[in-house]
C-alpha cells in the first residue's frame, strides 16, 4: 500500500520547491487583475515568487523559529508570504483583518511576533498606532502596492473602486534582501523538521482571549495524509477561495489544491460579489461556510414563490431530486425530474459555475433543507468537523462514505470517543502539542493519555459517523432545572430565510426566549409589522420540532444585525453569547 505522505513534501518548508517541481506549467493561481479580467500563473511562477520572498525575509534577518504575523486579505500574495516564512523555517501568524485593535494587539504582544506583513499602507497604520506597546517588534513591511475592497468583511476603509490585485510582488516591497543567496534559502528550508512548530493560529474564542494553538509540520502534514486521498482532485481542476486565509480550513484548502495540482482561484474581495464570482470562476471545489449554500437555497425558493403554487412545485422537484440522487426514482417520475433539472436545477448548476462537483463546509450546522436542495441539484456538499487544536479536521463525509445530517467519519489517524458526559474526544497526529505559552490552558484541553477535549457534545451511530450535538459550555440550565442544547432550537428558526441569527437565552431563568436578527435583504420592503409576523411563523416552526421545556416563549426581533465590529460575532462568525447577554441586556429583561 503506497505510504500517503509519498503524496506531500516532508515539511512544509519544502512545499513550493516540491510542487514547483511536479506541475511547473500548470496554472496554480488565478486571480483578477485591476481591470477586472481573470489572470493565472504557473506553479513555477508561484515557487519563483516564493523563492524572491523568502530570500528577502532572509535579508531582514528572519531566523528559525521567529514569529511572522500576516494581517491581509484572501488574495495571491498571502499565498506567496505564507509559503516563503514556511521556507525560512519561521512560525506564521495569522491575523484576520477584521480583528479589532484589542486582539491585534494581543496577537502581536502573546505571539512575541518581530515582523508583521501588512496588505497595505492601511493595515500597516494600524499596527504602527500599536507599535509602542510591542517591544519584540523590529520589522513592518506592506505586501502590495495597493489594498483591494474588502466588502462586509473587510474594516472601515477607502477602498479603490473595481478589483484590484498585486502591481508589485511582495518580494519588491519587503526592502532590500532579496539577492540572498538561493543556495541559503535551500540549506535553511532543508533544516526544518518536521516536529518544529509551523504556525501559531489563534482561536477567536467565544469568552476570553485567543490562545494561540500551536501546529507542527507533522501535525498539518498529518491532515493532508488523511484528506488528500479524500477530495479528488487533480490539474485541471479549480478551487475557488474566498475564506479568510487566516482561518485554518482556508490553508488546509490553500495546500490539498496545490498539493494535487489544483488551481487555487482567489475571489475579487467583495462578499457580496462571491455569487456572481462562482459562475465566472467556475470551480470544480468550493469550501464554504454554510450561509452561501443557505443562501442561495432561500433565494431561489424566494423566487419559486413569486409563482402561484410556487412552493409546493419546489417542494416537489427537491423530492424528485433526491430520489434521483439517491438511485430511487420510480420510473414513472423520470420525466417529471428531467422537466425539474431542466427548468431548475440546471440554472443552480449554473450559478455555481457549471462544473462543481465537491463542497465543503463546516463551522456550523448547515440547514437539512439545503443539503437536499443542493443534492437535487446535483451538487454534493460535504460536511465535516474539526477545530484548529485538530489541526482542522476531526471527522468529513466525502464520496466514498457521506451520511448527511452527520459531519462524517473519524478520517485515517484520527480517533474519536465520546466522554460520559457526551463530550467529543479526539487523539491522532493531527492534535496540537499545546497551545503557546499557557500550560494551563493546553492541561485543560489534552488529557494525560492525549485525548483532546473539544469541548462539543455528540455522538457516534453504529457505523461510525459523527453527529455534534451542542457546546458544553453553552448548555443552558433553566430555574426549573431543565437542561437545554440551545443550537438545536437555533438552527431550526435560522431555517428561515427571513432570520440571520437566532440567540437562545434562559440559563437560570423560568423559561427560554430568544433574540432574533432579519436578514435584511429578505425583510427589504417589509413593515414591522410583517417581518416579526415572519419570524413568529419560523419560532412556531421550530416550537414543533423541539421538546416542550425547549420551546420559546417570546421573542425579541432587535433592529439591527449580528457583526464582527460590534463584537458580537467572532471572525469566523460565531455568536459570542456572554456579549450578546451584554449587548442586549434591557431587551432580554423586557422578554421576562
Amino acid at each position: 500500500m503506497t505510504d500517503p505522505s509519498a503524496r506531500r513534501p516532508r515539511t512544509l518548508a519544502l512545499f513550493a520547491e516540491w510542487v514547483g517541481e511536479r506541475y511547473a506549467s500548470h496554472p496554480a493561481q488565478r486571480f483578477r487583475t485591476a481591470d477586472g479580467a481573470w489572470t493565472s500563473t504557473s506553479y513555477t511562477d508561484l515557487r519563483d515568487t516564493v523563492r524572491r520572498t523568502a530570500c528577502a525575509l532572509l535579508g531582514l534577518g528572519l531566523s528559525p523559529g521567529d514569529r511572522v504575523a500576516i494581517l491581509a486579505e484572501t488574495r495571491p500574495e498571502w499565498t506567496h508570504t505564507h509559503l516563503a516564512c514556511l521556507a525560512t523555517g519561521a512560525v506564521v501568524v495569522p491575523i484576520y483583518p477584521t480583528a479589532g485593535e484589542e486582539e491585534v494587539e494581543w496577537v502581536l504582544k502573546d505571539s512575541g511576533a518581530s515582523v508583521v506583513l501588512c496588505e497595505d499602507a492601511t493595515q500597516a497604520a494600524r499596527v504602527t498606532s500599536l507599535r509602542p506597546r510591542l517591544p519584540d517588534l523590529r520589522e513592518l513591511r506592506v505586501l502590495c502596492a495597493t489594498g483591494r475592497p474588502t466588502g462586509a468583511r473587510g474594516t472601515a476603509r477607502p477602498a479603490p473602486t473595481g478589483p484590484q490585485t498585486k502591481a508589485t510582488p511582495p518580494w519588491a516591497l519587503l526592502g532590500e534582501g532579496a539577492s540572498t543567496p538561493l543556495d541559503d534559502l535551500l540549506a535553511r528550508q532543508k533544516a526544518v523538521r518536521p516536529e518544529d512548530t509551523a504556525t501559531l493560529v489563534y482561536t477567536s474564542g467565544t469568552t476570553g482571549p485567543p490562545k494561540g494553538c500551536r501546529l507542527t509540520h507533522a501535525n498539518i502534514g498529518a491532515v493532508q495524509d488523511a484528506t488528500l486521498p479524500l477530495t479528488e482532485g487533480g490539474p485541471g481542476d479549480r478551487t475557488y477561495l474566498y475564506l479568510p486565509l487566516a482561518h485554518l480550513l482556508a490553508q488546509l484548502i490553500q495546500f490539498s489544491t496545490l498539493l494535487y495540482g489544483g488551481e487555487l482561484c482567489y475571489f475579487g474581495g467583495r462578499v457580496e460579489d462571491v455569487v456572481k464570482e462562482l459562475a465566472e470562476a467556475q470551480p470544480t471545489h468550493l469550501p464554504s461556510v454554510p450561509r452561501l449554500f443557505e443562501k442561495v437555497h432561500q433565494t431561489v425558493l424566494g423566487l419559486a414563490e413569486t409563482q402561484e403554487n410556487g412552493r409546493a412545485r419546489f417542494e416537489e422537484a427537491v423530492r424528485l431530486g433526491v430520489l434521483a440522487a439517491d438511485g430511487r426514482l420510480p420510473p414513472d417520475l423520470h420525466e417529471a425530474h428531467a422537466a425539474a433539472d431542466k427548468e431548475l436545477f440546471a440554472l443552480v448548476r449554473a450559478a455555481f459555475g457549471g462544473r462543481l462537483r465537491w463542497a465543503l463546509t463546516g463551522g456550523a450546522p448547515i440547514a437539512p433543507a439545503t443539503l437536499d436542495f443542493l443534492r437535487a441539484s446535483g451538487i454534493a456538499v460535504f460536511e465535516g468537523y474539526g477545530m484548529t487544536e485538530s489541526g482542522g479536521v476531526i471527522t468529513l463525509n466525502h464520496p466514498g462514505a457521506v451520511r448527511y445530517g452527520t459531519v462524517g467519519r473519524p478520517v485515517d489517524g484520527c480517533e474519536v470517543r465520546i466522554a460520559e458526559d457526551g463530550e467529543v474526544l479526539a487523539r491522532g497526529a493531527n492534535v496540537f502539542p499545546g497551545y503557546h505559552a499557557n500550560p494551563a490552558g493546553t492541561a485543560e484541553a489534552l488529557d494525560a493519555d492525549g485525548w483532546l477535549h473539544t469541548g462539543d457534545l455528540g455522538a457516534l451511530d453504529p457505523d461510525g459517523f459523527l453527529s455534534i450535538t451542542g457546546r458544553k459550555k453553552d448548555l443552558i440550565i433553566t430555574s426549573a432545572g431543565k437542561n437545554l442544547t440551545p443550537s438545536e432550537v437555533e438552527l431550526a428558526i435560522e431555517r428561515s430565510r427571513f432570520v440571520s441569527h437566532a440567540v437562545m437565552i434562559g440559563d437560570h431563568r423560568p423559561y427560554p426566549v430568544a433574540l432574533i436578527t432579519v436578514d435584511p435583504e429578505e425583510a427589504a420592503g417589509k413593515d414591522a409589522a410583517a417581518v416579526r409576523a415572519l419570524v413568529q411563523e419560523a419560532v412556531d416552526e421550530a416550537n414543533a420540532r423541539v421538546s416542550r421545556p425547549a420551546r420559546i416563549r417570546a421573542f425579541a426581533v432587535l433592529d439591527e444585525d449580528f457583526t464582527i465590529a460590534s463584537g458580537v460575532l467572532t471572525p469566523t462568525l460565531k455568536v459570542r453569547r456572554r456579549a450578546v447577554a451584554e449587548r442586549y441586556a434591557e431587551e432580554i429583561e423586557r422578554l421576562y
